[in-house]
């Protein structure tokens, strides 16, 4: 059973959703960021949920310092709704992004969506790029350049692979967030464009260096693999 970590510090939501999720998960809870980060250190977590406004530690926090050693799905759960803070979860390394108020029934589908594609055993062959420079391992979803780890997100790892695997095809970011994310994603443009820029940037790719922008349209992956 699929351990999973609640980090909210209303407990009335805590409950709801530890109730919606107790049948099918084994549900850790955390009041705070502190004790998140302690329940992270001695457990070995399959997701987390993450409120934002949490006390003691924010959870922006939390999220960074857990990406420091882990690429754990991480889902934001937040009454932050503008479009910055959207991207701004995504660029401290989150998965997926929902706001509050929510449906658990939602959180529940989107909880088993990030699962199922942290979860997939994707048996190709180690890829390479710029010369082997960068290295990408899809059985064990990590990327390397220069043997050192670049810490993609699994979404991003996702979004990559996607590009990969239908290369010199043109992707709508609609197409990207719907396959990738494993739902009929109701998100906006600039979700998939910040996911395709931290990709870049952690692979120090220059633009439209084999993934290219193809204005009005998507992007696509132009490499020799």
């Amino acid at each position: 059973m699929d351990k999973i970590l609640i980090v909210e510090d209303e407990y009335k939501i805590r409950k709801i959703i530890t109730s919606y999720l107790e049948e099918d998960y084994e549900v850790y809870e955390a009041e705070n960021g502190e004790k998140a980060l302690k329940l992270f250190a001695d457990n070995n977590f399959n997701l987390i949920i993450l409120d934002l406004m949490i006390p003691k530690l924010s959870g922006e926090k939390v999220c960074q310092k857990i990406r420091q050693s882990s690429q754990i799905p991480i889902i934001m759960l937040t009454a932050k709704s503008s479009e910055e803070n959207k991207i701004d979860g995504f660029n401290y390394g989150t998965d997926d992004y929902i706001t509050k108020p929510f449906s658990p029934r939602e959180l529940k589908a989107r909880i088993k969506a990030v699962l199922r594609r942290s979860n997939d055993s994707n048996k190709a062959s180690i890829i390479t790029l710029k010369d082997g420079n960068i290295k990408i391992y899809p059985e064990e979803m990590v990327v390397k350049q220069d043997n050192d780890n670049c810490d993609l997100t699994s979404t991003e790892f996702k979004i990559l692979m996607e590009l990969i695997n239908n290369a010199r095809q043109v992707l709508s970011r609609e197409q990207l967030a719907n396959k990738v994310m494993g739902l009929e994603f109701s998100g906006f443009d600039r979700t998939i464009d910040t996911h395709i820029k931290n990709i870049r940037k952690k692979l120090k790719l220059k633009k439209d260096e084999y993934i290219v922008t193809v204005y009005g349209a998507g992007y696509k992956f132009t490499g020799d693999i």
